[in-house]
């Protein structure tokens, strides 16, 4: 949602991490540890802003198995909600672009869909093309791991990373980790995998470790004028959004229950002055699906509705009239063609 919002505080740069190659000797590996744990919140002087014709941008994906906190990151990032969030898995199907402008620094930061390996249907194909195509195009990669662990669906991420684009290991819920210990080990079977430029330990829910992100990033991004506005914050329309808002709310009240084949699209989207007309079809595989959405005596389908048009309303900052129905195209989810027709890639 491309909303105005007031520049943000310049954050603070954390010193390099120097690169290790696969193999180096432990205490390099000990080094790199203990120099991102030392930083990890640390204050740094503020650095002078360049002059305009120095000014940096670029495009940093955000890649890692589905769930692993990816979207949660992205609205980190950019300081507002641009990517929907749920504990389903497959929750982000698209290529979402959130920008952040600091200073003279511009971050385009690219969120992607979890990479598919369950389910070979046309939807998944289209997922990873996504995915493959995102870490092909941009300067800087976002490696996004869960502190500690490794196991087969990020090991099929990493195998797709390309050697000449630097990526950043970021462990991502490193609160959890008690014991400096039990992660450098970790880190060492991390760096033989993958060449990385520099590690990463954080919390996305950490406003201290988001900033730090912020200065580890600038240097990979080249001197080249800003790509957006100053104060834009997405490439996506209110459109695609409220699309996107329905589906959060369709996944969360929903559960594991339903299959994560169910998408959304909207059939109509008028705005009249400070009104908002939206009307939505929520697309589902199956009869029973579609009663699991409405629920007994509409109440599951009605609640859907109004958590989505009150998230809108304040994303909008109007009101929002909203029309939800639920119809039922068996197999759309294997179909090519009805896939692109959904707004998939």
């Amino acid at each position: 949602m491309s909303t105005a919002k007031k520049e943000p505080k310049q954050p603070a740069a954390m010193p390099s991490a120097a690169p290790v190659e696969p193999g180096q000797a432990p205490d390099a590996l000990e080094a790199m540890l203990a120099q991102a744990l030392s930083s990890r919140g640390a204050a740094q002087p503020a650095a002078e802003k360049p002059p305009v014709d120095e000014q940096r941008c670029g495009l940093i994906a955000i890649v890692g198995k589905p769930n692993v906190g990816k979207s949660t990151l992205l609205n980190a990032l950019v300081g507002q909600k641009v990517s929907i969030t749920s504990r389903k898995a497959q929750t982000t199907r698209h290529r979402i672009t959130g920008m952040r402008t600091v200073k003279s620094t511009q971050y385009v930061f690219v969120d992607t869909p979890g990479f598919q390996t369950r389910h070979g249907n046309a939807l998944n194909r289209s997922l990873n093309r996504t995915v493959v195509g995102a870490v092909n195009d941009v300067d800087l990669i976002v490696f996004v791991v869960e502190a500690g662990q490794f196991n087969l669906a990020d090991a099929k991420v990493l195998a797709l990373l390309p050697e000449k684009t630097p990526a950043i290991l970021l462990a991502n819920k490193f609160d959890l980790i008690h014991r400096r210990a039990e992660i450098a080990p970790w880190l060492r079977s991390m760096q033989e995998r993958h060449n990385f430029a520099e590690f990463v330990p954080m919390s996305a829910n950490n406003a201290k470790d988001i900033e730090r992100l912020f200065g580890i990033c600038e240097k990979y991004l080249p001197v080249q004028p800003w790509m957006y506005g100053a104060d834009e914050l997405t490439d996506r329309s209110d459109r695609f959004m409220a699309a996107e808002i329905i589906r959060e709310k369709l996944f969360r009240l929903t559960g594991d229950e339903l299959p994560y084949t169910s998408t959304v699209v909207i059939d109509q989207y008028e705005e009249e002055g400070n009104l908002r007309k939206i009307a939505a079809t929520i697309i589902v595989e199956r009869d029973g699906h579609k009663g699991m959405i409405i629920g007994e005596k509409g109440e599951k389908l009605k609640r859907i509705g109004t958590e989505a048009r009150h998230e809108l309303e304040t994303l909008t900052g109007g009101k929002v009239f909203l029309e939800i129905w639920v119809k039922v195209r068996s197999g759309w989810a294997d179909d090519e063609a009805r896939v692109k027709t959904f707004g998939y890639e």
